[in-house]
């Protein structure tokens, strides 16, 4: 029998991970699409595949609050979790790892073998991410969980830059852009450490 006495120290593994998961277990978070109640969602900023949580995911307490309130007050409440494949920096990991362990680079494998690594290396270290937010009792949909590189969701992003392009709203033209000599790729503002130099164009 357990000691009826409560322990002198909170112990947060004991505790937390009990009760998230039977929350999760009784569908606490789902939202139902069938139910009559009015429906309210958000869509969760992706977090890179790559990353940990850092002090620029603290909005995530934002949307888990507004998201439980509007729970609580009686909508069809669903916040939609989903991690981003974050390209060059999954690349980038990959490469490490693959340089690291076998002293080769993407070009030996061949474009089929590393892409099939980089899925193998989402599959394996992919979830960080996702179970950080788990363990701080965030309210999210898992059953619903997405991936950007997932089938359904890349069929829609083609769908979306076709239409986009047909409607003249996105083109093809001569511009200045930031280019990876490295990686043989564009990359966004984002992507880039900016540094002022003097010289010629």
């Amino acid at each position: 029998m357990k000691d009826p006495n409560l322990a002198k120290a909170y112990d947060p593994q004991e505790v937390e991970s009990k009760w998230y998961q039977h929350w999760e277990q009784q569908g606490y978070f789902h939202a139902n699409a069938t139910t009559p109640k009015t429906p309210f969602t958000i869509v969760i900023p992706p977090p890179n595949v790559t990353g940990s949580l850092h002090m620029g995911h603290a909005m995530y307490v934002v949307q888990d609050v507004i998201t439980r309130w509007r729970r609580m007050q009686g909508y069809n409440a669903l916040w939609l979790p989903g991690t981003d494949h974050a390209g060059i920096a999954t690349q980038l990991v990959v490469e490490r790892q693959l340089a690291k362990e076998e002293g080769k680079t993407r070009h030996d494998l061949g474009r089929e073998a590393f892409v099939k690594r980089v899925w193998s290396w989402k599959e394996k270290y992919g979830g960080r991410i996702t179970e950080q937010l788990r363990v701080l009792g965030f309210s999210l949909d898992w059953q619903r969980n997405r991936f950007t590189m997932d089938e359904g969701l890349s069929k829609a992003v083609t769908e979306a830059f076709v239409r986009l392009h047909e409607d003249g709203l996105i083109y093809r033209a001569q511009r200045l852009i930031n280019w990876c000599v490295r990686c043989a790729t564009a990359l966004s503002d984002l992507e880039v450490e900016a540094s002022e130099t003097d010289g010629k164009l």
